[in-house]
């Protein structure tokens, strides 16, 4: 990708397609020793993804093309973005920090921090972990921002204005390119931004018109309010139904008698 290359970033895309990883789990790697604008003892990687072997070869293949690992950075701990942390780190030495909010980690990063070339920012709502990373105009965003369509958002205390406060703060670093979890790279990250943003305060507003019509279960605020998502997606838009309702709760303007979803054992 020609857009790429003045910052000195390549992309290794995981082969582990799904609805809800897109075309597959987007692996960054950042820098190579000695030179570019994120020179360093070597390259960085963000989010190593699944442990595929095919996929840690490839991206093993690139650090080493690059005068070897630095470090890794994990946006978050899910299993498709974090997953082969162990795999890269043995393919390539075993040596080499892994930074990120929580976890198996070396370098345990929070808002604000530096590590390796990367500042770090927080941007909670898909997991109370999420980090963004900032390097110069470049944001890997791993999946607060997808290179399309939206994410759903886990009901973690504060987790909807703690995601639309981390867009917000992206939006004002006034970006030249968003390198995301999944999906195409984000050649206008303003107008993604502008999008996203958009995007959920019109689904508050569709969920408050449901409210107001009276709707109180689950089933009557989905399909009030997210009625244009798959069936299959309606178990994600049950728990994003989950946040936006204990946003509105949080802020004094839920209705008495809602029914709220259960949050799942699996969501961390």
């Amino acid at each position: 990708m020609r857009a790429l290359d003045p910052h000195d970033v390549a992309l290794v895309r995981a082969d582990n397609p799904s609805l809800f990883t897109l075309s597959g789990t987007n692996t960054w790697i950042v820098g190579r020793a000695g030179t570019g604008p994120a020179a360093s003892a070597g390259a960085w990687v963000v989010d190593p993804g699944p442990a595929l072997s095919a996929h840690v070869e490839a991206v093993a293949a690139e650090v080493e093309r690059r005068g070897g690992l630095a470090g890794i950075a994990l946006t978050h701990d899910h299993p498709d973005h974090a997953e082969g942390v162990g795999e890269l780190r043995k393919r390539l030495g075993g040596t080499a920090p892994v930074a990120g909010a929580r976890g198996a980690v070396q370098v345990q990063v929070r808002d604000g921090e530096w590590v390796g070339p990367f500042e770090a920012l927080a941007t909670p709502g898909h997991a109370p972990d999420h980090l963004t990373y900032v390097c110069g105009e470049v944001a890997f965003t791993g999946d607060a921002v997808l290179g399309e369509g939206s994410v759903f958002i886990a009901p973690d205390p504060g987790a909807l204005a703690g995601y639309l406060a981390g867009l917000e703060r992206l939006r004002a670093r006034g970006l030249a390119l968003i390198c995301p979890g999944h999906g195409p790279l984000v050649e206008d990250p303003d107008a993604k931004l502008d999008e996203y943003l958009t995007h959920r305060l019109a689904r508050e507003q569709a969920l408050l018109d449901a409210l107001a019509a009276g709707g109180r279960t689950i089933d009557e605020l989905l399909d009030g309010a997210w009625a244009d998502a798959p069936a299959i997606l309606r178990p994600a838009a049950t728990i994003t139904l989950a946040a936006h309702l204990d946003k509105l709760a949080d802020e004094g303007r839920l209705p008495e008698g809602v029914e709220r979803p259960p949050r799942p054992e699996w969501l961390r």
